[in-house]
């Protein structure tokens, strides 16, 4: 008679063997799930620490030695203030991807010495904006004295910077568009893009339009790329940008004039 009935020491160590194996099989795949994991985590910080587009150190020192402003750096993040101190109007700017944040300082400085908005231009974890989840206080807390706070950025920072904009009055585009709907907000919004983007072109502008409220804002610049959008050098895949920096951070600032004298204050 055989000795593998269900009830003989045999079979109940073939069923521990057997238990044995899966959890061996299932050990190694979590194994391997972390393993792979852990190397798209590194790879990641490794890509964002990588070719990050530095500020031109021409357009920034201008910035620096305008006396007109002062540029500091207040909790992290590069603050422009007008140089009498007083402002009651800001601007949280968030950097394209991998674009130092001093890169945006001689766009935005007119805004701050023509109007005397405070800008506070952030620095996003790993250099990307939508790895950062801190909320728009983390940085309007920088300047605790300034009452109205517009939110905007350029490229990848602008889409962050839709996300943000429910807990703003005013919502500030560059070369950007949003992925969540404001279409059915209040909010004053400005959208600038370039003819020349090669990234950002006019029609994803276009297509990505109804997300936005109808009555936003939006201005082509003539002859401007993305890269026209701050100082930090050519970008791979853009256009080639035929207006001056003088003439594109002459625009911006209008346009910017234009959204804060229609701000509540």
């Amino acid at each position: 008679m055989s000795d593998t009935t269900p009830d003989s020491p045999t079979s109940a160590g073939a069923g521990v063997r057997r238990r044995s194996r899966v959890r061996r099989v299932v050990f190694i795949a979590l194994g391997v799930l972390a393993g792979l994991l852990l190397v798209g985590v590194v790879g990641i910080l490794i890509w964002s620490q990588v070719g990050v587009m530095a500020a031109e150190p021409g357009p920034r020192d201008d910035v620096r030695g305008d006396d007109r402003v002062a540029m500091s750096e207040v909790g992290g993040n590069v603050v422009i203030a007008p140089a009498s101190g007083a402002s009651d109007v800001g601007l949280v700017f968030i950097p394209g991807a991998k674009v130092e944040a001093e890169a945006y300082a001689a766009i935005l400085a007119g805004v701050v010495a023509d109007e005397s908005v405070t800008v506070v231009i952030t620095r996003p974890w790993l250099n990307l904006a939508f790895f950062d989840p801190r909320p728009l206080t983390s940085f309007t807390d920088a300047v605790p004295d300034v009452s109205t706070w517009l939110v905007g950025g350029h490229s990848l920072g602008g889409v962050r910077a839709c996300q943000l904009a429910p807990d703003a009055d005013g919502l500030v585009l560059f070369a950007s568009y949003c992925a969540n709907d404001l279409s059915e907000t209040d909010l004053p919004v400005l959208s600038l893009s370039g003819s020349e983007d090669g990234l950002t072109t006019p029609q994803k502008v276009d297509d990505n339009r109804g997300l936005l409220p109808a009555d936003a804002t939006l201005i082509e610049i003539p002859g401007a790329s993305h890269a026209s959008f701050g100082d930090y050098g050519p970008q791979a895949g853009d256009g080639t940008p035929t207006i001056s920096d003088a003439d594109m951070r002459a625009d911006v600032t209008a346009a910017l004039a234009e959204l804060v004298a229609t701000l509540p204050r």
